[in-house]
């Protein structure tokens, strides 16, 4: 791998900060942070045109190679693109110096997951091996933010041979790393970071656009949520059950390189649930991101996503929405300007803002206590305390589409990110409307001694998802997402007052047919 260019373009990178050695280790807490003055970029997009320009990028540490002692090549891997950076050679390092960066570069283990920040530059010679051959990152800064294991079970280069080459090898008398199917199967989140596996589900997920197909397991072998509300069943022989959630396998995607993954499926909850909002079989609409500096990064894709279906449906749907208020009556739900002025009780509709607002749990709280309403500290809401919230929420703020945020860690799943600076709050958060809870998200724990140990607290058997623990052993981004039944968008968004209206042939504890 050829060193760059020192004649860059563009303005220079930022200066250092004294007390920034500019590369190691980040501590647990979330892989959160920001480096003031470089931007945050995709590999794919970085070419010729955005040299000189100074960059933060996130991926796998796909190959790693010492040129001496000041000196390091490091090929960053982001999804199915690489890039060649160079470490060192007066380029980086901040106040460690050449030789510290170089030699911290040199022992990052295959797949860790890391920042570089540094500026983009044009090498002498093409960066051959990599996806990004016209450009290189002279690195600046360079942090790892996950440690995969060093002994890792397969490698991405081993997983990516084809069989043709492992016979011509064969036949001239070489001997190469061939990877049986059985075995790709059991690390799957390595294997599916190989180019192959990259463009096979991205070509399956443009046939899911289409089709609104699932690809996430329903059948596994345990809880995906916690607790005993499970549909069990014998799977040849071994035990099994229907997956509550596509959450565990969303999370394992997104360790296989993936920067977002989309679901649209069945979920099953066995709960003896007979309200007007639970069912036993629901369609789940699920995504899950890599994160970068907050988890509101995914509050914002909620709070686009949402606005934006909320406009789809009053501009498109305006016919079906008045048949149904004919036999259903209901207040549309509908888009507030801040410069119209209503009289609260003769409203005839209800309404959210083109910004969804963001409350804290805390001050939920304050507001239900002000209100004369008796909460448990530090717990969860009950039914009517969300209903009262959304009243509290609708006089005060005047929309009826909200989110709650940084809820106390105790009341969340296992897998949910403490707060960095109070664990006893989660980097958390659920959106309601009409009062009631419609999605719910967070950040995830994406190291797994922390997993492991919250899953134990909360009273599951943890050998029963080691293959979902393990899969953050091998090199794991920062990463949250959220969840939410479509049967429950229907009924809120249209206010039918019963999800069994909004299923086509609804499944609840007490109904099995038709």
């Amino acid at each position: 791998m050829p060193t760059g260019d020192d004649d860059n373009h563009g303005d220079p990178p930022p200066e250092e900060e004294e007390d920034d050695a500019g590369y190691g280790d980040v501590a647990v807490g979330g892989g959160l942070f920001s480096v003031p003055g470089y931007e945050w970029a995709d590999v794919a997009a970085l070419g010729r045109d955005v040299a000189g320009r100074a960059v933060r990028v996130r991926g796998a540490a796909h190959a790693v190679r010492a040129v001496g002692r000041r000196v390091a090549f490091l090929v960053l891997r982001q999804g199915s693109s690489t890039v060649q950076c160079v470490v060192g050679g007066g380029g980086g390092g901040g106040g460690g110096g050449d030789a510290g960066v170089a030699r911290f570069a040199a022992g990052l283990s295959r797949e860790s997951v890391v920042d570089v920040a540094g500026v983009v530059s044009l090498p002498r010679e093409p960066a051959r091996g990599t996806t990004q051959q016209e450009v290189e990152i002279q690195v600046k800064k360079l942090y790892c933010i996950s440690k995969a294991t060093p002994n890792l079970p397969i490698s991405v280069d081993d997983a990516a041979r084809s069989e043709e080459d492992v016979a011509k090898a064969k036949a001239a008398g070489e001997q190469l790393v061939h990877v049986g199917q059985d075995k790709r199967l059991d690390f799957r989140v390595i294997d599916l970071r190989t180019p192959a596996n990259q463009a096979i589900f991205r070509v399956q997920c443009e046939i899911e656009n289409v089709s609104l197909a699932s690809t996430r397991p329903k059948l596994i072998g345990g809880s995906s949520e916690g607790g005993a509300a499970v549909f069990k069943l014998d799977y040849n022989g071994q035990p099994a059950c229907l997956a509550q959630s596509p959450q565990l396998h969303k999370q394992m995607a997104i360790c296989g390189g993936f920067e977002r993954v989309f679901e649209v499926g069945p979920v099953f909850r066995a709960e003896d649930s007979n309200t007007h909002r639970h069912l036993c079989e629901f369609v789940g609409l699920d995504m899950e991101m890599a994160i970068k500096d907050h988890y509101f990064e995914v509050c914002d894709v909620v709070d686009r996503l949402f606005v934006a279906m909320f406009d789809h449906l009053n501009k498109n749907c305006a016919k079906e929405l008045e048949a149904m208020n004919r036999q259903y009556p209901f207040k549309p739900l509908s888009l507030h300007y801040q410069h119209f002025k209503f009289v609260q009780t003769n409203r005839l509709f209800i309404s959210y803002l083109p910004k969804t607002l963001h409350i804290e749990y805390d001050e939920g709280i304050r507001m239900l206590k002000e209100a004369g309403v008796h909460v448990e500290a530090m717990g969860d809401l009950n039914t009517e305390a969300k209903k009262k919230l959304g009243e509290l929420v609708q006089a005060k703020y005047d929309t009826d589409f909200y989110m709650l945020c940084r809820y106390p860690s105790a009341v969340r799943p296992f897998y949910t990110m403490p707060c960095s600076d109070d664990p006893r709050y989660s980097n958390s958060f659920d959106v309601f409307v009409r009062g009631e809870e419609i999605i719910s998200g967070a950040q995830r724990v994406h190291v797994p001694e922390v997993l492991s140990r919250q899953a134990e607290a909360r009273g599951i058997d943890v050998g029963s998802i080691a293959a979902y623990v393990d899969a953050f052993r091998y090199g794991a981004p920062p990463h949250g997402g959220f969840g939410v039944g479509l049967e429950r968008v229907v009924m809120l968004f249209c206010g039918l007052g019963n999800i069994r209206k909004a299923s086509l042939f609804p499944r609840d504890p007490r109904r099995l047919n038709p």
